[in-house]
Parts: structure tokens; sequence; C-alpha cells
């Protein structure tokens, strides 16, 4: 059997009952350690489960699946992944490839950051289509994401922004000559997002994420020092959110004023935040 747990947003009390208890069932655990980090390291997570975990890095999982579901159809086998299994593809690939080696597969969900950012008090069902932000690079600067935010704010509706991790990355020279080699890890900010965000406002024009627009950003979801702001665009790009991992969103105009409330106690600057409601939203202070 091969078991795609969830782990949950913070630390290694995270996961389920369910996926801890097939955790210590199994043969082999891996831990998928590049579309997300948990805030504890991999020791802690092996004195807490019981077992020895194997770091799982892009390669392997996309590469060479082989070794991760080998004998999984007659072994249990763990795959371990922060948030929830399927929040990326790479591992619906995974599910499809053990299915065809004839492995049985059980998922084991947990939270994720899609459905936690109602932690910020703003429902979900008011969101609309998530997008990614990537690191900026000086020759590859991509903003297909603004068309969605766009269509987004014609609905009304919220934008959850998930924000671009970079780890095992390598320069173009270590690369081109081989050597494993990997660059620090990288964790975009809810400031660098807004800064970037502005500057494809800036070269679009649409109004879809101008200076004014209002954005909620969030840090650490799910821990004990969870942090949440809300502002404008212009105002979480100067703010310091802290140690990541972050994510940021934009607010749609379907606001209702319980979400305004909430909202609120969050402000950067209530009077500015304030203003904007009235504004733009039609909500007035209380």
């Amino acid at each position: 059997m091969l078991y795609i747990i969830g782990l949950g947003l913070a630390d290694e009390r995270d996961i389920t009952v369910k996926g801890l208890e097939a955790v210590r069932a199994s043969e082999r655990v891996y831990l998928e350690a590049y579309t997300s980090i948990l805030m504890v390291d991999k020791q802690r997570l092996e004195e807490y489960y019981g077992r020895e975990v194997a770091i799982a890095h892009r390669e392997t999982v996309e590469s060479c699946s082989d070794e991760i579901l080998r004998d999984a159809d007659k072994v249990d086998v763990s795959f371990l992944v922060v948030g929830d299994p399927y929040g990326a593809t790479t591992h619906t690939d995974l599910v499809l490839r053990a299915r065809e080696k004839g492995v049985r597969v059980q998922t084991i969900h947990n939270a994720s950051i899609m459905n936690a950012v109602g932690a910020t008090g703003l429902q979900l069902y008011n969101f609309g289509q998530t997008v990614s932000i990537v690191f900026f690079t000086e020759n590859w600067r991509p903003d297909s994401f603004y068309q969605r935010i766009a269509e987004n704010a014609a609905l009304g509706l919220h934008t959850l922004c998930l924000l671009d991790i970079k780890v095992r990355e390598q320069t173009m020279e270590n690369l081109m000559r081989g050597r494993q080699i990997f660059e620090p890890p990288r964790y975009m900010s809810v400031s660098l997002a807004a800064q970037q965000l502005l500057e494809v406002e800036a070269a679009r024009g649409g109004g879809a994420c101008a200076e004014d627009t209002l954005a909620v950003g969030v840090a650490r979801v799910g821990s004990a020092d969870q942090l949440i702001r809300a502002g404008t665009l212009r105002q979480m790009a100067d703010y310091d959110f802290g140690v990541p991992l972050h994510s940021l969103v934009l607010v749609g105009h379907r606001l209702h004023d319980l979400e305004a409330d909430l909202l609120r106690e969050h402000a950067i600057d209530l009077a500015t935040l304030d203003a904007v409601l009235e504004r733009d939203y039609k909500i007035g202070s209380r």
C-alpha cells in the first residue's frame, strides 16, 4: 500500500491520528520537501513518528518514483506531504504511476493553506481562482497570473496568492557543469509578492492589483505565532511579516460586513483600512 499523507501546516503534531498510524506501520517513509515546508526539521518528525524519514526532492519524485514505489505492492510505504496531498499536481502523478504498477493507494487528508486561509475571516466560498507568484529574475518576469486576478476581481471574488519557494536551486554555471551545488533556500515574502504585483499592475494598468487594493497577508498559518495583517497592497509591500511561510490574499468586492469586521481586527492601520472599506466597499466604520 502507498499512503499519501497530509501533514498539516505547522509541526510534527499536526499529522492526523490515522496518518500517524499509517506512518508507524510503514516500512519506508518519504517526506516531500519542495512544494512546501513544515516549521520543524526532519529530526523532530522522526522523533515523534518513531520512524526514519527520507527526504524526497523534486527530482526523486518526478524522475525516480520507481524507488518510492519499490515493493509497495507487498509492503506499506508512506509519502508525506506538507498541507494536503493534492495541493500539487506532482502528487497526482505519483498516484497515477502507483496505480499503473498495481499498487493500492490510500490518501489521508489534512489542512492546507487552501482552507486555513479562512483564518483571515474571509469566507472560503467567496474565493475565486488561486494563483502562484514566482520570484522574478532579471530576464524572466512572468505575469500570466494577472488575468486570473482580474477575472476574480470582475466577479468580486478574493484571490489567494501562493508564494514561491526555491529549494535545491542551482546557478546556471553549476547546472551546466553538472556540479551538485545548490543555492540557499529562498521563500517569497508578502512584501516581495506585493512589490511584484505592483510592478505588473504598472505594466498592465487594469486596476486588478493597484496600490490601494485591499489585501491580507498571512504568515506561519497554523502555528502559535501565526500572523495576519490587512491593509492596502502598498502597505503590504512595506510590512515585515517575519520568517516564512507567507501567503497573500487580494480582497474582492463581494465582501460581507462580517468579513470586514474581522479584517479590522488585523488592520495594519485601522484608519486607512476603514477609508478603503467605505470608499471601495461601501462599508462604514463601526
